[in-house]
């Protein structure tokens, strides 16, 4: 496969499919089925949970901010590189912690579905906010495997797997729990979705340590802890343009974070029931983001990452305006569809190809570290406007300034980054996943 990856001249269509087929992107699935479900389980089903429990809307936007959680998990994702877990270790870092990591989630998964809104709001925020915890660390573990199974060459089309995965496993959490809810109730829904971590697991004992992990020092003293700390971010801000891609990083997917985690309370407002919720935002939206996630990992690997990231920038902004006209146009079926049908379409190709250039940012040595960061970047001022202002806005000015608002919160990205293309920082702050194994990043088909 090396020449199809080398050569110089554009990709055919079966080169740029192939990849999906390869044993490192199927891995990248199953990988991203168990990443996906914890995020579902706070995130659309606990605000229908809580909406359908009365709970009202600030307080329900509010628990947005479990997910600041991850956001955070750069502060403690150098453990994940560093510290050997005992009996476990002889698996491998990478597996011992992919297990430890994923029986951390269950149990927390377990607690909130144990949890009671009506009785004890509080002790189920504590309990959202273990879920993130422990989602966040999974997610850590989860994306340094990834990226270091995968070569670059397949950083796309992994990418791509990785979307879909997710998607499945968040899509399927999330209409399982539904549908369980409307007849065992919330606590069995939120227990059944547990056994969405298993897949990673597997995966883990099935591969082993992925190819390309590097051990970068042996951190036993305080000095080389401090450096476990340390270094991955002083490697990062030591790249030309490194303060440029991290701003980057911050604004690019305000205006999108600020509209996903608000979908749910537009559709229980204007009235869809919890069935039309499962076949339009899971079935029609599910459809979408496989159509979109496989456009792009081809257009990934016919444009390059550059002009296939800008698409995708553009694609998500516009997205949110479909929202826009749903809320205006009142309760409709094919409205909805076709919302959430273009919606999802633009994640799953912005999904594949901006994950893709976040996974080549990251430095083989420091790979959990660095990425934590980059991904806790990615979301985390959409995030914090989220908890703090969003449902405030809605009831302010509606549904329909909102989303508008929200498109409007999405262009500075796309200014930043056409300008990070223009004086050549995309290619100069590149990191060693990106370049190190078959295939470089850097290069335009």
């Amino acid at each position: 496969m090396a020449e199809a990856h080398t050569a110089g001249g554009r990709r055919s269509i079966w080169q740029s499919v192939a990849p999906y087929f390869e044993k490192e992107s199927l891995a990248a699935f199953f990988l991203g089925v168990s990443s996906g479900f914890p995020f579902a389980m706070i995130a659309a089903t606990l605000t229908t949970r809580l909406a359908q429990d009365g709970i009202e809307k600030s307080t329900v936007t509010a628990f947005s901010l479990a997910f600041l959680v991850y956001n955070l998990k750069f502060l403690w994702a150098w453990v994940v590189d560093g510290v050997r877990i005992p009996v476990l270790g002889r698996l491998g870092q990478r597996v011992s912690w992919m297990l430890v990591a994923g029986c951390f989630v269950i149990a927390a998964v377990v607690n909130l579905a144990l949890a009671d809104p009506g009785a004890d709001i509080v002790w189920t925020a504590t309990s959202a906010v273990m879920v993130g915890i422990a989602g966040a660390t999974f997610d850590i573990v989860i994306d340094a495997y990834r990226i270091e199974t995968l070569k670059p060459y397949q950083l796309g089309t992994g990418s791509g797997m990785s979307q879909y995965g997710w998607r499945i496993g968040a899509g399927a959490a999330a209409a399982l729990a539904l549908v369980m809810a409307a007849r065992y109730g919330w606590s069995i829904a939120y227990i059944a979705c547990a056994v969405f971590a298993l897949p990673a697991m597997l995966t883990a004992l099935i591969l082993g340590e992925p190819p390309r992990r590097k051990v970068e020092i042996a951190r036993k003293g305080l000095a080389e802890m401090w450096k476990s700390v340390s270094g991955p971010f002083a490697e990062f801000f030591q790249r030309s343009g490194a303060m440029m891609v991290l701003l980057f990083i911050l604004v690019h997917k305000i205006g999108d974070t600020l509209a996903n985690l608000t979908f749910r309370l537009l559709f229980d407002d204007m009235g869809y029931t919890n069935d039309e919720i499962a076949l339009y935002d899971v079935g029609v939206g599910f459809w979408a983001l496989i159509i979109g996630v496989f456009v792009g990992g081809i257009i990934y690997a016919r444009l390059g990452l550059k002009k296939s990231v800008l698409i995708s920038l553009v694609l998500m902004a516009v997205s949110n305006l479909s929202f826009a006209f749903l809320a205006a146009s009142g309760k409709s079926n094919l409205g909805m569809a076709g919302a959430i049908g273009f919606e999802n379409f633009a994640s799953g190709y912005g999904g594949v190809v901006v994950v893709a250039y976040f996974s080549a940012l990251c430095d083989l040595r420091f790979t959990a570290a660095q990425y934590a960061l980059i991904s806790a970047g990615a979301s985390v001022v959409g995030r914090f406007l989220t908890g703090t202002t969003a449902g405030a806005l809605i009831e302010g000015i509606g549904y329909f300034n909102f989303y508008v608002l929200t498109t409007v919160a999405a262009l500075p990205g796309i200014v930043l980054f056409w300008w990070m293309m223009r004086t050549g920082l995309v290619d100069a702050a590149m990191g060693t996943a990106g370049e190190v194994g078959e295939g470089d990043a850097r290069a335009d088909p």
